[in-house]
C-alpha cells in the first residue's frame, strides 16, 4: 500500500476548487447569519450558551475517540477559566485538560501555529493519561505509528503515518504552510478549503503517540476562526460524531492519494451543518428569552424549577417529554400538585400535553413565541 505520504507530489493536494465555490459561498453566508443572531442573545445567556458550545464540542472530540467524559465537570472547569464560577470546585485532569486546550484555542485563535502551541495541548489532552504516554513532545519510537483494527494476528492496516524520524521536517512543513495560507498572508485559501486541508495534511501526519484526532479537529477550528477574524463556536466534532463512521471513512479512502476532492466536499458539507446545528441552538436560546418573557411572574417556584429543567435538556428536548413522573423527582412535591403545576403550565401556555393520565407528557410550547 502507498500512503499520501510517500507520494512524490506530497504534500502538494490536488483538488477541484471551482466545487468547493458554492459551499465556501454558504459558509459565510451562515457565518454572517449565527454571529447576527448571537448578539441577540441577553449577555447572560451568552456566557451560558458559550460554555455549552465549547462545552459540548469538547465532550464530543473525545467521544469521537472513544473517550467519554462528564459533561457538568466540563463545564465546570470552562466556567473558572472564563471567571465565570464563583467556587474552586474540583474537577478530574482528563476534563480540566480539554476544557483548558478549548479555552486556549477559543483565545489564542488569532495567533500563527507554531510548535510550542501544539506541545501545550497535547500536554493538556494527556492529563491523567498514563505516564507509557510521551508528553509534550512528537513521537519518537522506531515502530510504525499505524490505525488498524480487527484481530492482533491478523490485523486491518487503514494507515500507516510517516516514520518518527521524518516528524519534526514535516510538522515544520505543516506550520509554515499553515501560516503562509491564513488570510493576509502570502497564499490564502478559501475558509472550508483550509480547514479541510489543514484537517487531513495533520493527521497523515499523525505527529503524536495520542491525541491526534482530537488535535486536528482544534486545527481546523482554530483555521475556521481565523477566516472569520473570530472564534467560529461551530458545532464540529458535534457534527462529525453523530457520523462518525462516515468521517473515518472519508479519512480512510483519502490518506491513499493527493486527488482529494472528494475529502474537501464532504468536509464543506460537514462544516455547514455543524453551522446549522450551532445557529438552532443560538435561535432556542432567544427563543428561551422570549419564553420567560412572556410568563415573568406567572410560575410559581415549583414551575419554574420544571422549565428550568426542560431547557436544560436543550434543542432536542425533554427525552419522550415531561411525565408527572419527572416532575415529582425535580420538585419533589406530590402527585397531586404535580399534576396541578403542568394543568396550570398547559392553561397559562408554557406546555403542551400529549396522552393522557399517566400517558400523559409535557412539552415546552415554543411555537407561539
Amino acid at each position: 500500500m502507498t500512503w499520501n505520504w510517500q507520494q512524490a507530489d506530497w504534500p502538494n493536494f490536488i483538488y477541484d476548487a471551482t466545487a468547493l465555490e458554492p459551499l465556501e459561498r454558504q459558509f459565510l453566508l451562515h457565518s454572517g447569519e449565527f454571529f447576527g443572531a448571537f448578539r441577540h442573545v441577553n449577555a447572560d445567556d451568552r456566557d451560558t450558551l458559550r460554555i455549552e458550545l465549547i462545552g459540548d464540542e469538547a465532550l464530543k472530540t473525545s467521544e469521537i475517540e472513544g473517550e467519554f467524559l462528564n459533561r457538568d465537570s466540563l463545564q465546570t472547569s470552562l466556567r473558572q477559566q472564563f471567571g465565570l464560577a464563583t467556587d474552586n470546585q474540583r474537577v478530574p485532569a482528563a476534563e480540566h485538560g480539554i476544557s483548558e486546550m478549548m479555552v486556549d484555542l477559543y483565545r489564542t485563535f488569532a495567533d500563527p501555529l507554531q510548535q510550542d502551541t501544539l506541545f501545550n495541548w497535547h500536554r493538556m489532552l494527556m492529563a491523567g493519561e498514563s505516564d507509557a504516554i510521551q508528553v509534550e513532545g512528537y513521537r519518537t519510537h522506531q515502530e510504525p505509528m499505524r490505525v488498524v483494527s480487527g484481530r492482533a494476528e491478523k490485523p486491518t492496516i487503514h494507515f500507516e503515518a510517516p516514520p518518527s524520524i521524518l516528524i519534526p521536517q514535516e510538522m515544520n512543513e505543516f506550520a509554515s504552510w499553515f501560516n503562509a495560507t491564513a488570510p493576509e498572508e502570502k497564499s490564502p485559501l478559501p475558509a472550508l478549503t483550509r480547514a479541510g486541508l489543514a484537517h487531513l495534511y495533520f493527521v497523515s501526519i499523525h505527529p503524536f503517540e495520542d491525541g491526534n484526532g482530537r488535535i486536528g479537529r482544534a486545527i481546523s477550528e482554530k483555521s475556521l476562526a481565523q477566516n472569520l477574524g473570530q472564534p467560529s463556536l461551530i458545532a464540529l466534532a458535534y457534527t462529525i460524531q453523530r457520523s462518525r463512521k462516515a468521517y473515518y471513512d472519508m479519512l480512510e479512502h483519502s490518506n491513499k492519494t493527493s486527488e482529494i476532492t472528494e475529502w474537501l466536499v464532504y468536509f464543506a458539507g460537514t462544516v455547514l451543518d455543524a453551522q446549522r446545528a450551532t445557529l438552532k441552538r443560538v435561535e432556542f436560546y432567544i427563543v428561551k428569552a422570549k419564553f420567560y418573557d412572556r410568563l415573568r411572574g406567572q410560575l410559581n417556584l415549583r414551575q419554574e424549577k420544571v422549565i428550568a429543567r426542560m431547557f436544560r435538556a436543550g434543542i432536542d428536548g425533554f427525552k419522550g417529554g415531561l411525565s408527572a413522573e419527572n416532575c415529582i423527582s425535580i420538585t419533589g412535591t406530590s402527585r397531586a400538585t404535580a399534576t396541578r403545576d403542568l394543568a396550570d403550565l398547559v392553561v397559562k401556555g408554557g406546555l403542551t400535553r400529549t396522552g393522557e393520565r399517566r400517558h400523559a407528557r409535557y412539552h415546552l410550547d415554543l411555537d407561539n413565541i
